[in-house]
């Protein structure tokens, strides 16, 4: 659902979100998931990508939901070790 904002707030996010998706870091990120997902096509074949992203705190690729966040209990931060012994259930 999409925020409700004024047309001149709107206008300044959009501007902002397109900045923050082509920062240099952004680029980095997202060049290096195209290339993991090209290697997983040729290891696994495509079938075996499809609803999987590439989750960066486990090194694997998990379910697209699990990888929205929320996947780690609310005491505990994302990214920490017990979070690769939870997505290895």
């Amino acid at each position: 659902m999409p925020q409700k904002l004024s047309p001149k707030a709107s206008a300044a996010k959009k501007k902002r979100d397109l900045a923050a998706a082509n920062s240099d870091d952004r680029k980095a990120k997202r060049a290096d998931s195209q290339k993991k997902r090209r290697e997983a096509i040729k290891k696994h074949g495509a079938n075996w990508l499809v609803g999987k992203d590439y989750d960066h705190n486990t090194k694997r690729f998990t379910s697209s939901a699990h990888n929205r966040g929320g996947t780690q209990a609310k005491h505990k931060k994302d990214g920490t070790k017990a979070e690769k012994k939870q997505s290895k259930k």
